[in-house]
């Protein structure tokens, strides 16, 4: 019985992942950079990665909207 939970749960969640497709348009180049000022700055790789992910999704939303004015 748990097997057959785990399983519907694993197909639930996979169908779903499949459905909405993410939405990280600029995040990846800025956690990258992000990451890299973090960890020189004290060592907070994580903190900076996270930053640069909403400023570089924000900078993407922008570029976007003035696209498309």
């Amino acid at each position: 019985m748990r097997v057959l939970k785990l399983v519907v749960a694993a197909s639930i969640v996979s169908s779903i992942a499949v459905i909405s497709p993410a939405q990280a348009a600029g995040c990846l180049k800025g956690a990258a950079v992000g990451g890299v000022g973090g960890h020189l700055a004290h060592h907070h790789a994580i903190l900076g990665a996270a930053a640069g992910c909403a400023v570089g999704h924000h900078m993407a939303h922008k570029k976007a909207m003035a696209k498309k004015a």
